[in-house]
């Protein structure tokens, strides 16, 4: 396989996108499962648990056990889906090859509600269930349980934050897409290297202090070292709700308050668009100066939702809204290049702008 090929140049109009179709072409590689399936030679590749499993040497169709691995799953490999945990929805299928859009929703296997059901699955036929996230004993032991039940292999990635490059390259040569895995891995490494060489240039106690809100009222939050708050941290941002290191929290205004923070990121329109205005929240300084940054969510959140490789433009975005001087005003380019290699959408201005939200 070549390199991952250039985006198609972008057409003019309102909103415009166009799809180009990652590793070659999403018409030939999705009518070939089965005959990739039967006729590929089997080979023998480890996990990030360093189980050993028999694939095909290039598997035709591999179904995500939940959204964090159908996201690697899509922009290494879109041909290869069986489908969705959760089907994208209206407003973030533009932003998605239009075949890959149109998977049917199958559930998922992990994180809450789980919904899919052994004849669902088996029906499904996959070459390889594949799971991204924490590698842990729970995890192993219910991969372990569904390759018995099915028969079919079921592969664990480390999808921390950090491991990102190591993620897409070892999945890359799972799916035997190496080619492809590298070009992805390259482009994550160098983004956790230039966010280190800003981060370089600002000093500690320049870095702001940050509270990401949460759901309509923005009382819902995520303490220091916990996944869904880990790229705030990474992008030099110090977190202003202590404890736990785990899951999700329920704060009060008045916490808010007396936290003080800086800089607020959201994830929800609602609270974005309403915070200026609500009398509890004027007093905080990220309010009352203006540094309240909805984070883009289309078609997968910036911040997490889910926790993938979505986060490396995130992590961008935040370098530029945390240290524009060091950073730069305006990530719009960025934005564009990211989809374009990982998503495989050009988009024009105005869907630059409605990314953006601008």
């Amino acid at each position: 396989m070549s390199r991952p090929p250039r985006a198609a140049p972008c057409v003019a109009g309102a909103g415009a996108l166009t799809r180009r179709v990652l590793l070659g072409g999403l018409g030939a590689g999705m009518a070939a499962p089965a005959l990739l399936s039967g006729r590929a030679r089997a080979r023998e590749v480890r996990d990030a648990t360093g189980r050993t499993l028999t694939l095909p040497e290039r598997p035709g169709k591999v179904l995500a056990a939940g959204p964090p691995a159908a996201v690697l799953l899509y922009v290494l490999a879109p041909e290869a889906m069986a489908g969705w945990p959760r089907a994208p929805r209206a407003q973030d299928r533009p932003y998605l090859d239009a075949r890959a859009a149109a998977l049917p929703e199958l559930g998922r296997l992990t994180g809450r509600g789980d919904t899919v059901n052994l004849e669902a699955l088996l029906a499904a036929a996959p070459d390889l269930i594949l799971d991204v996230g924490s590698v842990s004993a729970t995890y192993l032991s219910l991969a372990e349980r569904v390759q018995a039940q099915t028969g079919i292999p079921y592969a664990l990635i480390d999808g921390s934050f950090a491991n990102t490059p190591a993620a897409l390259r070892q999945l890359g040569a799972l799916l035997g897409r190496p080619e492809r895995g590298a070009a992805l891995a390259a482009y994550a490494q160098e983004t956790f290297t230039h966010v280190d060489a800003v981060l370089a240039r600002v000093p500690e106690a320049q870095r702001p202090s940050v509270y990401l809100a949460r759901g309509p009222e923005g009382l819902e939050s995520a303490p220091r070292g916990s996944l869904n708050a880990e790229i705030i941290e990474r992008a030099g941002g110090r977190n202003v709700v202590e404890g736990g290191g785990r899951g999700l929290v329920t704060v009060s205004p008045e916490q808010v308050i007396a936290w003080a923070p800086d800089t607020i990121v959201t994830i929800d329109p609602v609270f974005a668009a309403e915070v200026g205005a609500r009398p509890l929240w004027r007093d905080v300084p990220a309010v009352a100066h203006g540094r309240v940054f909805l984070a883009p969510s289309r078609p997968f959140g910036f911040i997490d939702r889910p926790p993938s490789v979505n986060r490396l433009i995130g992590l961008r975005w935040l370098l530029h809204a945390f240290y524009p001087g060091q950073a730069g005003p305006d990530p719009t380019q960025e934005v564009r290049d990211f989809y374009a290699l990982f998503y495989g959408v050009d988009l024009d201005r105005p869907a630059l702008a409605t990314v953006l939200g601008r």
